[in-house]
């Protein structure tokens, strides 16, 4: 039966380039153009857009410039978290209304759904790897709070991060994943009311389940990780399609679906 629902779309790991620059021969800005007009295109209506963070590749201030004029002529709202190819001086000098307390962090509200969105980024790294994630107690903090007042308010989550908290089989991409998963899943498992887990880091989609809660992650926009589960590396990729994500939420349901939108050739590479 057809009802009213709600939309956000969400895309993950630009990897921004400066001019000229490119990853396996792909232009990452010229994939994120024709991500958005595609979104645009066939989900005008949405509510939010949500980039889940490595808007760029190496977190210089050209790179979040090309980004700045992508979304210059955006109709929607967006709100912009950071991955562990982003800085956060460039970032912050980007988007100075993102981040709060050193954390680009924000609730949104669409329907009957207060979405989470959590920010990654190792600022000061703690956690045992370079590109691994990390959640700062004062993040933490915030979190509960969001959670809190979204039980208050009897409102159904739906939280977004760039790093995932548990394992895919990607074991090069494992290996960089949120240092101190333990702490953030501990929390979202108390909290009857978080419904779905959305990530992005891994460049591929997937879906899993850590402790019983629905994960999803997402495939980048530009390149992706090949299909190849095991031993491997991190900078492994290949020009498959890109993807964005339509998170919906129906009257007794939320729905995440995942939208292919440029071709490939399959040849497996490295950056």
């Amino acid at each position: 039966m057809a009802g009213h629902f709600d939309k956000a779309l969400i895309f993950t790991d630009l990897h921004i380039t400066v001019d000229g620059e490119t990853i396996i021969g792909l232009d990452p800005l010229d994939r994120f153009r024709e991500a958005l007009a595609h979104a645009l295109t066939r989900h005008g209506d949405a509510h939010h857009i949500i980039l889940l963070g490595d808007l760029t590749h190496n977190g210089r201030p050209e790179e979040y410039a090309r980004l700045q004029t992508a979304l210059k002529e955006c109709p929607l709202p967006v709100t912009v978290t950071m991955g562990n190819h982003d800085r956060r001086a460039a970032f912050d000098a980007a988007f100075p209304d993102a981040s709060h307390n050193r954390a680009a962090q924000r609730a949104l509200d669409m329907g009957r759904l207060r979405l989470l969105v959590l920010d990654t980024h190792d600022d000061e790294g703690r956690a045992p790897l370079e590109h691994d994630g990390y959640l700062y107690q004062p993040r933490l903090d915030w979190l509960d709070h969001e959670l809190a007042r979204a039980a208050d308010e009897d409102r159904e989550v739906v939280v977004l991060c760039h790093h995932p908290p548990c394992g895919t089989g990607f074991w090069a991409m494992d290996a960089i994943g949120l240092a101190n998963a333990p702490e953030l899943l501990g929390r979202l498992h108390a909290a009857p009311q978080v419904r779905h887990l959305i990530c992005g880091h891994i460049h591929r989609t997937i879906h899993a389940s850590a402790g019983g809660l629905p994960v999803s992650i997402l495939k980048s926009t530009c390149h992706q990780m090949p299909m190849v589960l095991g031993p491997g590396a991190s900078a492994d990729s290949v020009d498959e399609p890109g993807a964005y994500g339509i998170l919906v939420a129906l009257d007794d349901c939320i729905v995440l679906h995942t939208e292919d939108f440029a071709l490939s050739t399959g040849e497996v590479l490295s950056y």
